[in-house]
């Protein structure tokens, strides 16, 4: 095998690792805006459950003492809610910024 044999030899198999690794980060990419949708997906109807807790929060203000109770209850979870909306936002910005 002369030298411009090996050469050329090496340079097919490098292209057929820089191949393998296009197709790989394709493949991450993908993956990648999946995950990206998903989070998103569940952004929006975290959303839509802290508009409807806060709407339950309200109807058990006005229900008088023994919705009381419920409004803590829902007040609890509208902070969890958006808590999660928040983290969501987050990782929704990150993986935009990649």
């Amino acid at each position: 095998m002369t030298a411009v044999e090996s050469i050329s030899d090496r340079i097919g198999k490098i292209s057929e690792i820089n191949t393998t690794i296009a197709s790989a980060v394709e493949e991450q990419s993908a993956a990648t805006n999946e995950i990206s949708r998903n989070v998103a997906e569940a952004a929006r109807g975290t959303a839509e459950v802290t508009n409807n807790i806060t709407s339950v929060s309200q109807a058990a203000d006005e229900g008088g003492r023994g919705a009381g109770e419920l409004m803590e209850a829902a007040d609890g979870l509208s902070r969890e809610s958006n808590t999660l909306d928040t983290v969501a936002n987050e990782f929704l910005k990150r993986m935009r910024d990649m």
